[in-house]
């Protein structure tokens, strides 16, 4: 009597699954390192907090000023001047309240070394008397100022027997600009700060990541021992790539934050001009960044020694200082040569499109530039990183590093 033998083959588990991935596609191991290395730090993960419990914060103040009312309380000693204070009350904006309050010049003064009122006015033999205890708001001077002459130029076109439109029939400006793009003043230099400072600021905390990462597994001679089971390009491209889907996915998340704070202040109606701006500069944050990272992992692996590494970081860095520069002060002919430099256009081209006209495909050559640049800084640093990760005891040049041998 013989038995049929079945074998079965059980199906693999997704653990197995993905081991046999990871183990085909080395450098997803090394990402996977890199990107679980940097989520257990605590101080990345509180850096990255606060910054977005700052971008919370300052929406919220910014909130709390725009809906505060400013009260004012002013006196008026006659007649006429309680037409002046009522017309500035009239023409407040929404978040300002203005009361008026009857008296004579001597209870005015009373009340004023009270600080009962913020104010007096009077009217005087030729002018108009405004009066303040120890000095006068700006903002309320401003209103009164104007109410003033308001109010007089209807008493004069009174006593002339014609009206105050008629006198100033025909003196109304027009303001026209060449360009159909509407002045986005404040806005556009406040977004301009934070496209440069974002970069700058990315820039440096994953790039002297990747560089210390290189040279801490260096020193340790783990590099070594990584280098037995997975290629050593592919050492590389699991750090560059893991740092820098770990910069996307933070600035990612200070836009979403910064967004919800544009809505919150009532400002939605820019929402889609904040929109276009901050895609063209992630755009060019993806490729700037991915541009430079291979470059902060040359330079750790020349460093033999942290205070090397502190040393050759000096091109790289006032490249970065260069465009952050670049992106707060630079104007006219020196933003436009800035915004087609690989690096500096990550922060120069998208600065410069808030406010000048520029054509649709100068963005584009810029970020191909950029990206043309990056692959040669990555095929470079490949071969530069494969000769120096394994020299231990002196700082090497990047001519040193090619001339090794592999």
């Amino acid at each position: 009597m013989s038995n049929d033998m079945t074998t079965s083959t059980a199906a693999p588990t997704a653990a197995e699954e993905e081991q046999a991935t990871t183990a085909s596609v080395p450098w997803l191991t090394v990402m996977n390192r890199e990107i679980g290395v940097k989520l257990r730090d605590r101080a990345f993960v509180l850096s990255t907090v606060l910054t977005v419990l700052g971008i919370i914060g300052f929406t919220a103040f910014m909130f709390f000023m725009s809906e505060r009312t400013t009260s004012y309380t002013v006196a008026a000693t006659d007649p006429q001047a309680v037409a002046v204070v009522e017309t500035a009350r009239d023409s407040a904006g929404e978040n300002t309240s203005i009361e008026v309050q009857s008296a004579t010049p001597d209870e005015a003064r009373q009340l004023l070394e009270n600080e009962d009122i913020d104010a007096a006015v009077s009217r005087g033999e030729d002018s108009w008397v405004l009066t303040a205890r120890t000095s006068m708001d700006n903002s309320l001077s401003g209103m009164l100022s104007d109410a003033a002459r308001d109010v007089t130029a209807q008493e004069n076109a009174a006593a002339a027997g014609t009206t105050t439109e008629q006198l100033a029939a025909g003196s109304e400006v027009q303001t026209r600009t060449l360009s159909d793009e509407p002045d986005r003043g404040v806005a556009a230099n406040v977004l301009g700060f934070v496209f440069a400072m974002l970069f700058y600021t990315a820039a440096i905390i994953f790039g002297m990541a990747i560089a210390n990462s290189v040279l801490e597994e260096k020193q340790n001679r783990v590099v070594e021992i990584l280098a037995t089971a997975i290629p050593v390009r592919h050492i590389l491209y699991g750090k560059v790539i893991g740092n820098c889907l770990l910069a996307y996915a933070q600035i990612i998340l200070y836009g979403v934050v910064g967004l919800l704070g544009v809505n919150l202040l009532g400002q939605a109606e820019l929402i889609g001009w904040i929109l276009e701006a901050s895609g063209w500069f992630i755009g060019f944050f993806v490729v700037g960044f991915a541009a430079q990272a291979s470059i902060w992992a040359v330079l750790g692996s020349l460093a033999s020694r942290t205070e090397d590494l502190q040393s050759n970081t000096g091109p790289i860095m006032s490249v970065l200082i260069a465009a952050l520069l670049v992106g707060l002060f630079a104007k006219g002919a020196w933003l436009t040569v800035a915004s087609y430099v690989p690096l500096v256009s990550s922060v120069a081209m998208p600065v410069r499109m808030l406010t000048d006209t520029v054509q649709w495909w100068e963005p584009w050559l810029a970020l191909g530039l950029c990206a043309v640049f990056g692959l040669i800084m990555f095929r470079v640093g490949e071969r530069v990183y494969q000769r120096a990760v394994f020299q231990g005891g002196q700082a090497l040049t990047w001519r040193k590093a090619l001339k090794l041998e592999r």
